[in-house]
C-alpha cells in the first residue's frame, strides 16, 4: 500500500504555468504579482490540494498571516446595537479572507485592556493592528508605528499625524445636512453633538457650526456619546432650554432615534413641529417613526479600505496616508 505524496510548490508551479518564485510570492501573501497569475496559482493549488507549510512559511516570511483589530471601547459598547462597529469589523473581515489572512479581535476599554494590547502587538504576534473608534490623543497607533508596525486607523488620529487612516467627510456632510433643513425654512436648529475627544464628534460638530454661523442662525448644543442614553438626555436638555426649537441634528442615528422618541414623548411631532437629521445610515434608519433623514457613511468600506492599506504597507509598498471617503445626506420622511 503507498502513500499518496502530498503536492509540492513545484507541482504547483507546473500546473500553473509560471516559475517556483510566483508560487511562492502568491502563496506568501505578495500582492505584486498581476492578478491572473495569482488566480492561475490559487486554481492550481485548489485543484492540486496544496497545503503551505504554516510554520515554514512564518520562519522565512517573518509574518504570521494575522492581523489585530483593536477597539478601544467597552465590550458593552462594541457589541451593542451601534452598526457601526459591526460594519468595520465586518469590512476587514471580508478584505482578509480574500488575502487568506486571520483577523484577530482585541477590545481595549480599560488600561488593563490597553496594556494587554501593547504587549500583544510590540511582541510581533500580528503583522499589523487596525485601530477603530480612537478616543483622545491615544499615544499607542504613533509608538506602534515608530516601532516599525503597520498600523492604519479609522478616523484621524487626534495628536499625531504621521499615523495613516481611513475616514470620512463629517464637516461636508453634516454641512449639507443643516443646509438641508435651513432650505426648508428652519431657522432654530439644534444639535445633539458627539464625544469631543473623537475626531467624528469634533468634526461633525464643526460641520453644524459652519452651517449655523454661514446663515447668521444661533448655535444650540447639547452632547452626547453617541448612544441612545445620551441622545435622550441631551434632547430633554435641548427641549427644556429652547422649547421652540424646529430642527435637530444628532451625530449619530442612535442619538436621532432616541431624539424622535423624546420629541414624541414630549407631544412634539416629526416632523411638522421639529425636524430630525441624524448620521450613519444604520439600517434601522430606514424603520423608525418617520423614517429618518440621515448622512450615510459607508461604514463596511471602512474596514476595508483601513485593511487594504494595511496590507500594502505590510507588503513594504507605498498607501496614501490619509484616505477620506465620501459621505451622502439620505432624505427621508423625518426632514
Amino acid at each position: 500500500m503507498t502513500t499518496a505524496q502530498r503536492p509540492t510548490l513545484e507541482a504547483v508551479a507546473r500546473r500553473a504555468g509560471v516559475s517556483r518564485a510566483t508560487v511562492s510570492r502568491v502563496v506568501n501573501g505578495s500582492t505584486t504579482v498581476a492578478e491572473p497569475i495569482r488566480e492561475a496559482v490559487h486554481r492550481a493549488v485548489a485543484e492540486l490540494g496544496y497545503v503551505p507549510n504554516l510554520a515554514a512559511r512564518s520562519l522565512v516570511t517573518q509574518r504570521t498571516d494575522s492581523v489585530a483589530l483593536v477597539m478601544p471601547e467597552a465590550a458593552t459598547r462594541v457589541f451593542s446595537d451601534d452598526q457601526v462597529f459591526p460594519g468595520i469589523i465586518r469590512g476587514a473581515a471580508l478584505e482578509l479572507e480574500a488575502a487568506d489572512k486571520q483577523l484577530v479581535l482585541m477590545l481595549a476599554g480599560s488600561r488593563a485592556g490597553h496594556e494587554r494590547v501593547e504587549r500583544y502587538t510590540t511582541g510581533r504576534h500580528v503583522d499589523g493592528v487596525l485601530f477603530a473608534s480612537l478616543h483622545g490623543a491615544d499615544p499607542l497607533p504613533g509608538r506602534l508605528t515608530r516601532l516599525g508596525i503597520p498600523v492604519v486607523c479609522s478616523g484621524r488620529p487626534l495628536g499625531d499625524a504621521s499615523v495613516p487612516y481611513v475616514d470620512v467627510d463629517h464637516v461636508g456632510g453634516v454641512t449639507r445636512a443643516v443646509q438641508h433643513l435651513i432650505d426648508g425654512g428652519r431657522r432654530r436648529i439644534a444639535t445633539i453633538a458627539g464625544p469631543q475627544d473623537m475626531v467624528g464628534g469634533i468634526e461633525r460638530l464643526a460641520g453644524y457650526q459652519a452651517a449655523v454661523t454661514s446663515a447668521g442662525l444661533p448655535e444650540w448644543v447639547a452632547y452626547g456619546d453617541f448612544t441612545r442614553e445620551s441622545g435622550v438626555a441631551a434632547m430633554r436638555r435641548l427641549l427644556a432650554e429652547h422649547p421652540d426649537l424646529d430642527a435637530v441634528f444628532a451625530a449619530s442615528d442612535l442619538m436621532a432615534h432616541a431624539a424622535l422618541r423624546t420629541l414624541r414623548t414630549a407631544g412634539r411631532r416629526v416632523p411638522d413641529d421639529v425636524a430630525v437629521v441624524g448620521f450613519d445610515d444604520i439600517e434601522t434608519a430606514a424603520y423608525t417613526e418617520p423614517p429618518l433623514t440621515t448622512v450615510r457613511q459607508p461604514i463596511q468600506e471602512i474596514g476595508r479600505r483601513m485593511t487594504r492599506q494595511l496590507l500594502r504597507l505590510a507588503a513594504g509598498e507605498p498607501i496614501e496616508p490619509a484616505v477620506v471617503l465620501p459621505t451622502e445626506l439620505v432624505l427621508r420622511d423625518s426632514a
